[in-house]
């Protein structure tokens, strides 16, 4: 398989052209290396099998990944996650300024007739990727969304920007206890993040994974309205660091979470997939293609699942990705804000930590400042 390879200090990631997933992610802070993003354990073994009608996707599942559309693809023909997620890419060009780096993709396929292109960029001194997918051209309405994937090795927490509430589907990732399990309820919501309903009346911490043993589960959170800036960040216990993921609210409104920690017991799965919280920043329904671009539960709530290809020319969606050492002691993180060269992470008892951070690429224009790092 072809991989492309970047590198600009303190990042270096890769990118698997077969299927546009980022397929490595390295960070460097310090004397560590931050590995951020997950990559199956199925991808580099030779001896994999895969059942018949297995998509690309998932033989390829790794890092991150654009979906367009989200989940079911029930209006064109292609697989679940649509063809940015399971064909090719062409690597068109690497653009070097001073202090920077662009790579640029384009997908071999069209989506709903339209060209879209992948923008990786890098920043000396930024411990973050910054991405950017565009769609010219097409009709009709498609959703979308990022697919991060994190893996934990002894669990982690998880903070969020403010949500609305968060919600699952009105079915379960697996309901045959011949191939799996699901804990959460279904369908079921909360407001409240530390106590969401499962299956057998309990309830469950979202801020805490796993939240159970053996279990497949997804749902949705909504951001809360008149936010600038939404965020997602994972600490991991063992790991010690803390995984970044940033957005806009007004583009991408909703944030899925994907836990899989052993709940699928069929092959690729067989059990093995442990530890994984995807994180996927979105624009869509979870109920697929068509149901985002009719009114569904979301749109009602005044909620947008899909961009309209034929209105809205020129769709660009960006989101940030990046990581940073977690000090002991440092407590839990309260809250994530920009400034005007870094972003500062906030943790309970008062801590912050400022990182190299450009406020402008989120709204379309980078500002190119870069103060040091330091945490305080």
């Amino acid at each position: 398989m072809a991989i492309c390879s970047f590198d600009l200090d303190p990042v270096s990631f890769s990118i698997d052209l077969s299927v546009g997933h980022i397929a490595g992610l390295k960070i460097r802070e310090g004397n560590r290396t931050l590995s951020p993003l997950h990559r199956t354990p199925w991808v580099d073994d030779p001896a994999a099998r895969f059942p018949e009608g297995t998509p690309p996707n998932v033989r390829r599942l790794s890092g991150d990944f654009l979906c367009a559309p989200f989940g079911r693809n029930d209006v064109e023909p292609a697989p679940s996650h649509g063809w940015p997620a399971n064909s090719g890419w062409d690597h068109v060009e690497t653009v070097s300024l001073k202090n920077r780096l662009t790579a640029v993709f384009r997908l071999q396929r069209r989506v709903m007739g339209a060209v879209v292109e992948k923008r990786m960029t890098l920043i000396a001194g930024h411990p973050f990727v910054y991405q950017e997918h565009s769609f010219s051209g097409g009709h009709g309405a498609v959703s979308a969304a990022h697919h991060v994937m994190v893996h934990m090795a002894d669990g982690g927490d998880l903070a969020v920007s403010p949500k609305q509430s968060a919600r699952t589907p009105p079915d379960a990732l697996e309901t045959d206890p011949e191939r799996g399990r699901s804990i959460l309820a279904y369908p079921a919501s909360t407001a409240d993040l530390t106590a969401f309903p499962l299956a057998n009346g309990a309830v469950a911490d979202l801020t805490k994974y796993p939240v159970g043993e053996r279990h497949e589960d997804f749902l949705t959170l909504v951001e809360a309205p008149g936010r600038p800036l939404g965020w997602s960040v994972v600490s991991r216990k063992s790991e010690q660091d803390r995984i970044i993921v940033l957005k806009r609210p007004d583009v991408l409104p909703v944030t899925m979470l994907w836990m899989s920690n052993g709940g699928r017991d069929y092959a690729p799965w067989s059990g093995r997939h442990t530890g994984v919280l995807g994180i996927e920043d979105a624009r869509a329904s979870p109920s697929g293609h068509a149901d985002s671009c009719r009114e569904n539960e979301l749109s009602l709530s005044g909620i947008p699942t899909a961009f309209d290809l034929a209105k809205e020319p020129g769709v660009v969606m960006r989101q940030i990705i990046g990581a940073c050492a977690a000090a002991p002691g440092q407590g839990r993180v309260t809250d994530v804000t920009a400034e005007e060269d870094s972003l500062v992470v906030h943790h309970e008892g008062g801590s912050i930590c400022r990182l190299n951070y450009d406020p402008g690429f989120l709204a379309g224009q980078f500002t190119g400042k870069a103060p040091g790092c330091r945490s305080v």
